[in-house]
């Protein structure tokens, strides 16, 4: 119950302040961690197992030193390990700051200022933004927003209920990895596959709540539910990778507009699958709808995962057998007869004696 409670307090702690820009996080040391044992490994083993090895390490470091800090938290007081909790899962999710930064690109939008807009999207994609029309900022504005509803809300809230803030680090190890090393290029196709792997593991069942979730989430904005579950059932499968267009085809359905197309990385065009139709304009309006959206869906998530584990925990302790009732002191008096050894007497004063069958 403790770590629902953690759960809960987490998810609570993100929603108010999201993540503050100079606090130290988990995260960057993960990516430092990757980038240190990449050069590391490359010169030990051949590039494929040397990508396995680093997925290993960095994964069982994370799991490792999570479970570590709980543990010895644990040992100075139970609810010290409980604040230490949900300040990890807190830490592993992105909802408020990815809300936060969004709006914050916004801004300029309104008076036209599209040179500091581009500016300010370039710190949360990784397009190129440089020469970007007005469209296409909110285009990626939204497609980032969707893809983290599944990274940054569902998934590790996912892990959490599931098992504890050791998962939730764990999937953000896998997370982190193959946003560094899991690209399909000359330099990590092999050593990053297996990272690429893993988070398709990973975010497999995740991303098709998200799927469910939105679909939800959409009808308490007043868009159509039918219409996110039809372009998310239809459009979701069109990416390479078994996960990637879920939440982005489920919330084009729910906007109706258009998303996918080409987009640039460093200065090599990408044409990505199109996914929904341009029923309706690319505007500011849309990012904001999305951005509702990606927090109701927060809600909706965090609601059912904790509502499963305590339903677990329900069921795991009305299956356990009743352990008997610690028997009360009171009452007992020394009784030497049975052993000649005073023991404790099962009568109270003025009755009979009778020994207890344990202690003869």
């Amino acid at each position: 119950m403790q770590d629902v409670i953690a759960l809960t307090l987490g998810f609570l702690l993100d929603q108010l302040l999201g993540d503050p820009p100079h606090w130290p996080h988990p995260v960057r040391w993960i990516g430092r961690l990757i980038q240190q044992l990449e050069p590391l490994l490359r010169r030990i083993f051949p590039e494929r197992l040397s990508g396995i090895f680093l997925l290993l390490v960095v994964t069982a470091m994370t799991g490792g030193l999570t479970w570590g800090v709980l543990e010895l938290a644990g040992l100075a007081h139970p609810w010290l390990r409980t604040a230490v909790a949900a300040l990890l899962v807190y830490q592993g999710l992105a909802a408020r700051s990815l809300a936060t930064e969004t709006r914050a690109i916004l801004v300029p939008c309104a008076t036209d200022d599209w040179i500091e807009a581009r500016r300010r999207l370039s710190g949360i994609v990784g397009r190129d933004t440089d020469r970007l029309p007005p469209q296409e900022i909110y285009r990626a504005c939204i497609e980032t927003i969707a893809e983290n509803t599944t990274d940054g809300v569902v998934a590790p809230l996912f892990y959490a209920a599931l098992a504890g803030p050791v998962g939730l680090w764990v999937y953000k190890a896998i997370n982190t990895l193959d946003s560094m090393v899991g690209y399909r290029n000359a330099r990590y196709v092999r050593f990053g596959w297996a990272s690429a792997r893993a988070d398709d593991l990973a975010n497999f069942l995740p991303a098709r709540l998200t799927f469910l979730l939105l679909t939800l989430a959409a009808l308490a904005i007043g868009r159509s539910a039918l219409a996110a579950l039809r372009v998310g059932w239809r459009d979701g499968r069109k990416h390479p990778s078994p996960n990637a267009a879920w939440s982005e085809a489920t919330m084009a359905g729910l906007l109706a507009v258009q998303l996918g197309g080409p987009s640039t990385y460093l200065g090599v065009p990408s044409e990505k699958p199109l996914l929904g139709a341009p029923q309706e304009l690319l505007t500011a309006v849309k990012v904001q709808q999305a951005i509702r959206v990606m927090l109701l869906t927060g809600w909706l998530a965090f609601l059912l995962f904790t509502g499963c584990r305590c339903l677990a925990l329900a069921l795991q302790s009305a299956a356990s057998p009743a352990k008997p009732p610690a028997r009360s002191s009171a009452g007992l008096v020394p009784y030497t007869a049975c052993t000649g050894n005073p023991v404790r007497c099962e009568r109270p004063p003025g009755q009979a004696c009778r020994c207890s069958p344990s202690r003869r």
